[in-house]
């Protein structure tokens, strides 16, 4: 009997170890798929810098701009009602003391930012301002310095971004608002701080048929 006793305790030893090693396997593969589901690399700018400005040369230009890509999360209906892969959060600011005279500034609220390797462009809103009209769409395009070189900065004021067909009540042209993520090259230099910007392909929206696309 004692023998008996004692196969049987180990016959239930063993079956218990094939009933513990019989989901070896598959955590294996659920680790395996959690780790073909990781998240995207996410694009991005952030940092702060004063630039040189050649039309300014001597005045303290500063840009601040933190900015995270949020894809599908503005919808612009009719067209694109899960918005576009292009979609962003985040803020810019700007300052410009000239020499002589009162500080210009404003603040801004993200919507728009794409990038290509060490470059990115971005829009933002106009939230607060002295100099900005509140609700003005800026256009700020960054480039990160590789191999010793500065990082840049350009921005849709200035010199650039004028409609000379059509002018004020003044006879001056008049600048048109910038479209979404819509800037121009990053023309001047940065001298102090610098921005890291972090490259992400966009993706193909599922509401946008190419088709659509091309007509637009």
């Amino acid at each position: 009997m004692r023998n008996t006793a004692i196969g049987a305790t180990a016959a239930v030893a063993v079956l218990a170890g094939l009933v513990a090693a019989g989901p070896a396997a598959p955590a294996a593969s659920a680790s395996a798929a959690s780790a073909e589901k990781k998240p995207a690399k996410t694009a991005s700018v952030h940092g702060k810098a004063r630039i040189s400005y050649i039309e300014s040369i001597n005045d303290d230009i500063r840009f601040t701009i933190d900015a995270e890509q949020t894809p599908f999360t503005r919808p612009v209906p009719p067209r694109a009602s899960e918005g576009l892969s292009t979609d962003a959060r985040g803020t810019l600011k700007f300052s410009h003391t000239p020499q002589s005279g009162a500080a210009g500034w404003a603040e801004a609220r993200v919507d728009c930012l794409v990038t290509s390797g060490r470059t990115a462009t971005l829009t933002a809103v106009v939230t607060k301002s002295n100099v900005e009209e509140v609700g003005a769409r800026l256009g700020i395009s960054v480039q990160q310095g590789g191999k010793g070189e500065p990082d840049r900065l350009g921005f849709s004021w200035g010199v650039v971004n004028v409609d000379p067909e059509h002018v004020d009540e003044n006879g001056q042209p008049v600048r048109p608002q910038a479209g979404t993520c819509m800037a121009p090259a990053p023309f001047t230099t940065v001298i102090k701080g610098g921005f890291k910007v972090v490259h992400a392909e966009i993706t193909k929206s599922p509401a946008q048929p190419e088709a659509a696309i091309r007509r637009g």
